[in-house]
């Protein structure tokens, strides 16, 4: 691709974002659409905006940036919660390790690989993207060198960036559990498994063995039960009915009056509905228990002794777990029987290897649309159209990116279905599982999938050897730069102007308020998506390390992308999302060991690199910051992660001392 062809998709996404951020700072003033951007605020100060006409609410404004960029994190902490903080440093993180490497790769690598051959050069919008790239270096060269320097000063600086955020979570964690306030999930210990008895009652098994084995500590206890379908139904028809008539009492023993909508679209009025007396319906309803139950202490410490000691010899009975915060508890999967976890996470596990797999096919299209000269030779009769030089600049800088963005929005539901499907007991773990699961898809397919299929697959025959396979994987990432770079346009610097608009609130809001004349849920605000921001963030990372050293131009484009996602994300979580439920930080070790493993794949693919370039020497460098790395992770892991998997006693009863349940 060349230069010229970059610049055209670069001003396409620059011209969608300046429109989006125009349109944002534009509809947000608007009252009509005030819980689409101040769903938060709105919940919890129950606060909106005037209705009077003032002129300056149609004139684009930059105010909203300034407030982002002034909320200090205490601020954000206390509105987001440690989740949010979290997010926020690994955004400080990327900002500060990538304007480095950008700083040091720009001026000391990027000229080195241009003037890397004797050769003719033309003007620059007409040079190809490889001139830039450790491909233009000439074998056996000695500038090599100046690679190897860079590469040891982002690695160390790297480490020592992660090493002061991880202790900076960690110490933030250890605040947010000693917060003063009484939490009953702190006191609460979720008992599964819990073997079937000659009692009649599951309730008197749970009050005798905690009584038996945990008699200074246990208070009493709660019983999960599994109302049914029934029930869902006879809960979502008063709910319906609380929300078309808010003064209407709660309880619905009455028949309601029949209730008519004009639909907005033809005019016509729809039939009403009735809701039956519940009393009946209610009083037939087999509340079956489950082998579960809530068990409550009269310590923080107590809890947490119960729920890391093995009750009995056998590990399927009697499961217990610190229990979830009130608002985080996934009721749906309360219920479900303990020993059929194992097979449940099995299956997703196998599910989303064939989910993972045939994304192959898309990928392998999409890097197609890529390479100019073989669409020509597959797709002939688009010859007369890929001559035009406008044309071709639009499909292979600008379409392959877009194509594969909307295809990666089908990732997100999907994993988050296959995370619930393992039986998870809270909503933060159901999220955090499917975090995990959307990370490892975009590595292999937005990644290693897009490099193989872009340049391996297309020059190798079934008669490739090994070594074959390796040279061209080598050579990879230098010529699959382009496609990276136009993905981070699209689906960095234009996802983001998607985000700031809530293209999908604003539909919504429109559908209910003009379409279908209906009430807004107030209560409804939604919570973050970290399970899909915090993948494409360090999906980002991961190019930014890999590309840093041998297609540094990628490097400029990275550092905008987490300059404009620090001011959004910032904005959104302080007016757009709701915090129900606080993980803890607990997303922080995903991306402390996304950025290790960045950071061993660079130096793995630069080994790879040097190593066709006969340079041994610098090949040789490549393998030191390896162990370096490997052992800073594990001084880590010992260090910092055990914070994260459980609480420490001390503080347990320390706190316990000033805190016990009423």
């Amino acid at each position: 691709m060349k230069i010229s062809a970059l610049m055209t998709s670069a001003g396409i996404n620059i011209g969608i974002c300046v429109l989006l951020w125009s349109l944002y700072s534009v509809l947000r003033k608007q009252p009509a659409f005030v819980r689409v951007y101040f769903g938060r605020r709105i919940a919890e100060e129950n606060r909106l905006l005037r209705e009077a006409f003032i002129l300056e609410r149609f004139v684009p404004s930059t105010g909203w940036i300034v407030k982002a960029l002034q909320c200090t994190e205490e601020e954000l902490l206390a509105a987001a919660g440690l989740d949010a903080v979290a997010f926020n440093r690994m955004l400080v993180f990327s900002i500060r390790i990538f304007s480095l490497a950008a700083i040091l790769c720009l001026f000391g690598i990027l000229p080195v690989h241009y003037f890397g051959r004797k050769m003719h050069r033309l003007e620059i919008s007409s040079e190809q993207l490889h001139m830039f790239t450790v491909g233009n270096v000439e074998v056996q060269s000695r500038w090599l060198w100046v690679h190897s320097i860079v590469l040891y000063i982002i690695s160390g600086v790297a480490c020592f960036l992660l090493y002061v955020e991880y202790r900076h979570i960690a110490r933030l964690r250890l605040i947010h559990l000693k917060r003063a306030t009484v939490n009953p999930g702190q006191f609460t210990v979720l008992v599964r498994g819990i073997p079937k008895t000659t009692n009649e009652s599951c309730s008197t098994d749970v009050d005798d063995f905690f009584t038996k084995y945990h008699p200074s500590s246990y208070l009493f206890h709660q019983v999960v039960y599994k109302a049914g379908k029934v029930q869902k139904i006879i809960t979502g028809a008063k709910k319906a009915c609380g929300m078309s008539d808010p003064s209407t009492d709660t309880t619905l023993d009455q028949s309601c009056e029949a209730i008519t909508y004009p639909c907005s679209l033809c005019g016509a009025s729809s039939d009403s509905f009735r809701l039956l007396p519940t009393a009946e319906v209610a009083k037939n309803i087999d509340n079956e228990e489950c082998a579960a139950a809530f068990v409550f202490f009269k310590t923080r410490y107590g809890a947490l002794v119960a729920s890391e000691a093995l009750q009995t010899s056998n590990p399927t009975n009697w499961v217990t777990d610190l229990a979830p915060e009130p608002d985080d508890v996934y009721w749906s999967n309360i219920w479900l029987p303990y020993k059929q976890l194992w097979i449940r996470r099995i299956a997703t596990v196998l599910g989303s290897l064939v989910f993972l797999v045939s994304f192959l096919l898309p990928v392998a299209f999409i890097q197609g649309l890529s390479r100019l000269d073989q669409l020509q030779k597959k797709l002939p009769f688009l010859d007369g159209l890929l001559k035009k030089p406008y044309m071709s600049q639009i499909i292979t800088g600008y379409l392959p990116s877009v194509i594969l963005l909307l295809f990666l929005y089908t990732v997100s539901p999907i994993m988050i279905r296959f995370s619930t499907m393992e039986g998870p007991t809270s909503h933060s773990e159901r999220k955090k599982s499917a975090c995990s699961k959307v990370l490892y898809f975009y590595i292999w397919n937005v990644f290693f999938v897009s490099l193989a299929s872009g340049a391996v697959i297309s020059q190798l025959s079934p008669s490739s050897s090994t070594k074959d396979i390796a040279v061209r994987l080598a050579h990879v990432i230098p010529e699959q730069t382009t496609f990276f770079i136009t993905y981070v346009l699209t689906s960095g610097w234009a996802s983001l102007s998607s985000e700031l608009m809530q293209l999908f609130g604003l539909i919504y809001n429109f559908i209910i308020k003009y379409v279908l004349r209906m009430k807004e849920d107030i209560a409804f605000v939604p919570t973050f998506p970290y399970h899909t921001e915090i993948p494409k963030v360090m999906l980002f990372g991961l190019l930014g390390f890999s590309c840093s050293v041998l297609a540094p131009l990628i490097l400029p484009f990275l550092l905008v992308y987490f300059f404009l996602g620090y001011v959004v994300y910032r904005n959104q979580l302080l007016n757009v999302y709701r915090m129900r439920y606080d993980s803890g930080g607990l997303y922080w070790p995903i991306v402390h060991n996304t950025v290790i493993f960045s950071l061993v794949l660079t130096q793995v693919i630069c080994f790879g690199v040097f190593g066709l370039k006969e340079s041994p020497v610098a090949a040789g460098f490549t393998i030191p910051p390896i162990f370096f790395i490997l052992s800073f992770n594990q001084y880590c892991r010992t260090r910092f992660l055990p914070l994260f998997k459980t609480f420490p006693s001390q503080v347990r009863a320390i706190i316990s001392i000033h805190n016990t349940p009423n």
